[in-house]
């Protein structure tokens, strides 16, 4: 018997475990893929939106605001990537700056700190590659950037290392509610909890309606965007976007917090819960909507498209909370964006209620501090040949383009939760990210994972059992 069953081991499933951690509770989190953040959470735009856009009132304002308020403090405790860089939305003609005023009234209202409102010199001496269809700019200057597959990894090691037990590749199949618990099947067999909290993505309006006669309805709205090199990271210096819409906040184009230039996304509801195809069209529109931002998008130096899919419930807004009608029922569904920002907030908000409904204890002992990986990369000179004397290791660069080393990739693997696949790798290390795109370094990294795993090179997969990058050997020596 569990006190807490999480299903789902994204960025909102992963924060609500950090916070239920710190209390002497027997926790699990549940997760069909191989590894944390597989799904949403990393494929997303990783911006840590200030608030002005969500709706007064709304649950996605409230967290927005305050998952904004913790995100840089929360950041420097678990070692994640983070910059307050600020962001702009763009009015494109004249008769768009009178939205400018009405979005910044709803910032204003929501709580959002330092809002103003540019005229089209103010905006082009702030960024000077905006393009020359910019007449106006709302300034928010506590937007910022974050590392979505760090912050999600990074608390998910915090809970991990607090006690909570993180069973992978166990996909839920049914819920049920008894009198006093839950029976949760799952592909691996049935398990039994006091509390089940639904933090599945997509998939979050399926485990409601098994348990709920308030229903909820989430469609999959397909984000596409492309990733250009670091040689063109600094285009902009701000998250630049153009004024929201009924299907989201439109086209961005930002830095990444490891200097990139990230571009997107499309807004396309689809059907299938799987889908994260690009498209030639969907990027097509992706680059030609970002022009309208900034002149001159360097499409010579895109190095990978994407896409990920935003859990868009049909009442618009972010479902928190305890079922009316199902005792000890905990929803965390309809996570669109801002979710990144919020989810630091909905943990708290659901962990804070949770545990006083169980009478939970605190622990004395918890840990709340995470240390990264070693960053090779943005070591100085004197610290690279000083963590090589004390580690060699450090002095094998496995990843030429993001000077991933040996030492990184084993940490990766061997740290809490560590990574088992070469996506896992990338998300970790870094190593596959860069400009060849894991052309150089796969076969290295799939030699490492597989003798530090104890595995045949055939088993080390991209992402799941289902991309496996080696099929036989070509000499029946080996």
């Amino acid at each position: 018997m569990y006190d807490i069953i999480i299903i789902g081991a994204g960025v909102v499933g992963s924060s609500i475990a950090r916070v239920l951690s710190k209390y002497k509770l027997k926790i699990a989190v549940l997760d069909k893929e191989v590894d944390i953040c597989e799904q949403t959470s990393k494929a997303n735009s990783g911006i840590v939106h200030s608030g002005y856009d969500a709706h007064v009132g709304s649950m996605k304002a409230k967290m927005n605001l305050r998952g904004s308020k913790m995100m840089e403090k929360l950041c420097q405790e678990l070692d994640v990537p983070y910059r307050r860089n600020g962001s702009m939305v763009l009015a494109l003609s004249l008769e768009d700056l009178p939205k400018l005023a009405i979005l910044k009234t709803q910032g204003d209202t929501n709580g959002v700190e330092g809002l103003r409102i540019l005229t089209r010199d103010e905006a082009i001496k702030m960024e000077p590659n905006l393009s020359n269809e910019v007449a106006g700019a709302l300034f928010a200057p506590t937007g910022g950037i974050v590392d979505p597959f760090k912050l999600t990894i990074a608390s998910a090691e915090i809970a991990f290392q607090n006690g909570v037990e993180f069973k992978l590749k166990t996909k839920v199949i049914d819920v049920e509610k008894h009198d006093d618990h839950f029976v949760v099947f799952t592909d691996k067999g049935e398990l039994i909890t006091k509390v089940l909290v639904n933090a599945a993505g997509v998939y979050a309006d399926d485990f409601n309606n098994q348990l709920s006669a308030h229903k909820l309805k989430i469609t999959p709205r397909k984000g596409e965007y492309c990733l250009f090199d670091k040689q063109v990271g600094n285009l902009v210096d701000k998250t630049i976007f153009q004024l929201p819409t009924n299907l989201g906040k439109g086209v961005l184009v930002t830095p990444t917090p490891d200097g990139n230039l990230l571009v997107g996304p499309t807004a396309n509801d689809i059907i299938d819960k799987d889908d994260i195809s690009t498209t030639a069209e969907g990027l097509k529109s992706v680059v030609d909507r970002a022009k309208k931002s900034v002149k001159q998008i360097p499409m010579g130096f895109v190095i990978t498209a994407f896409a990920g899919l935003r859990a868009t419930e049909q009442n618009g807004d972010f479902v928190i909370g305890e079922a009316a009608d199902v005792p000890n029922f905990y929803n965390a569904a309809g996570i669109e964006s801002p979710g990144l920002t919020s989810a630091p907030a909905i943990g708290e908000y659901l962990g804070e209620m949770i545990s006083q409904k169980l009478h939970a204890v605190a622990k004395s002992d918890y840990v709340k501090i995470r240390k990264d990986t070693v960053r090779f990369e943005s070591l100085s000179l004197a610290e690279k040949a000083a963590i090589i004397k004390e580690n060699p290791e450090y002095g094998k660069i496995i990843c030429r383009c993001e000077l991933v080393t040996l030492a990184q990739i084993k940490d990766a693997i061997h740290r809490p939760l560590g990574a088992t696949t070469l996506d896992g790798i990338k998300r970790r290390t870094r190593a596959g990210a860069g400009r060849c795109q894991a052309g150089f370094c796969s076969p290295r990294v799939i030699e490492i994972l597989a003798k530090e795993l104890h595995l045949d090179p055939r088993e080390i997969a991209k992402n799941d059992n289902n991309s496996v990058m080696l099929i036989e050997f070509d000499k029946d020596s080996l």
